[in-house]
């Protein structure tokens, strides 16, 4: 968008936008376009094709340009949102926190069925970043307690701005900490994570919004993807009552990996579900009732 005064109704404006960020080579310009103009006029996004023909006043039009400017260098819509819809929530994001992603509302949704099923009260999600994981458990499962871990305090904060404004305080539990380090005896329910599984080698080729704009230390695996889900794998039966669930979104090719740690780790019952795609994206494994716990975590 080049040219204030031209732009006086909210469909130029939109159309003008849309133009913009599809030369900048973005996905779903005239979405985001859409989402960008609701923003600067506060209101609901399809309401901006209610009164087409409304005219944009100057700093809203400045405003608006701005955006579509930021947007244009692959700025993440969601940071110049401040916002994320995720299972039902409307999450603040910031730089700070990894994006909530579709594909982990797949792991929410097994990881309610499972629990549900076996009643549990107390769970740990590690690596809670912005904390969609722990308020979309907790806000679905009555009685449910979730400490989330988080070894990020800028995290931590955008995590306490959300368990606040959901009125999940006292039922989300915030720790500042390493994997499952606070957590201490074994004690829990079940485990639930999203760790970082992407091969570091992959990360460059990332779209701009990701590898430019997100968290690296909330996606980079390592060489082969799988450095942090080891880790969790082998200190989780610290943390986890006998019969205590583990429960984890993973990487492509990544499931028979994971099912030979888990397994080597005293892990029974483990099984992969795929994603709306196909892909084998989340595992579950259940801690023996004989699992040698060690006197001291070598993680």
């Amino acid at each position: 968008m080049t040219r204030v005064a031209s732009v006086v109704h909210w469909l130029d404006a939109l159309t003008e936008a849309a133009a913009t960020l599809e030369r900048a080579g973005v996905e779903h310009a005239r979405a985001d376009a859409e989402w960008l103009l609701a923003s600067v006029l506060g209101v609901d996004r399809f309401a901006i094709y209610v009164q087409p023909t409304r005219q944009l006043a100057l700093r809203e039009a400045e405003r608006y340009r701005e955006l579509v400017a930021r947007r244009s260098i692959r700025v993440p819509l969601q940071h110049l949102l401040g916002f994320e819809e995720f299972h039902g929530m409307h999450l603040t994001v910031s730089p700070g926190v990894l994006i909530p992603r579709p594909e982990t509302e797949g792991l929410v949704q097994w990881a309610i069925e499972m629990l549900r099923a076996e009643q549990v009260s107390l769970v740990a999600d590690v690596g809670t970043g912005s904390g969609a994981i722990a308020c979309a458990l907790t806000r679905s499962i009555p009685g449910l307690r979730v400490l989330a871990i988080e070894r990020s305090l800028p995290a931590l904060a955008v995590a306490a701005s959300n368990v606040a404004a959901l009125g999940l305080v006292g039922r989300v539990v915030l720790l500042a900490g390493d994997l499952l380090d606070p957590v201490g005896a074994p004690r829990l329910d079940a485990v639930v994570a999203n760790p970082p599984y992407l091969p570091t080698g992959v990360l460059p080729s990332l779209p701009p919004e990701v590898s430019g704009f997100e968290p690296r230390e909330a996606l980079d695996g390592g060489g082969d993807g799988l450095a942090v889900i080891r880790r969790i794998v082998a200190v989780a039966p610290f943390a986890l009552r006998p019969q205590g669930r583990l429960v984890m979104e993973i990487g492509e090719d990544q499931a028979g990996p994971v099912a030979s740690l888990l397994a080597a780790a005293g892990f029974t019952d483990i099984e992969a579900r795929r994603d709306l795609v196909g892909r084998e994206r989340y595992i579950t494994g259940r801690l023996s009732e004989t699992s040698t716990l060690h006197t001291r975590r070598t993680c």
